[in-house]
């Protein structure tokens, strides 16, 4: 992960819950239906937390 995060430019922190049951599709909906932004961009990690505080799960 640290080779890959080298390339990051921008970092989207979605605040609030969001489930991560949904898998990489469904957070790439909310990517582009939320905010209007292509989950694609390169060089951009999305970032969601879940229920718990300790869990987050990344889009890069």
């Amino acid at each position: 992960m640290l080779k890959e995060a080298s390339g990051i430019k921008k970092i989207i922190l979605r605040c609030g819950r969001t489930d991560l049951r949904k898998g990489i599709d469904g957070l790439k909906s909310i990517v582009s239906l939320h905010y209007g932004l292509d989950p694609m961009e390169e060089g951009t990690l999305f970032l969601f937390c879940g229920t718990r505080a300790d869990r987050f799960k990344g889009l890069l």
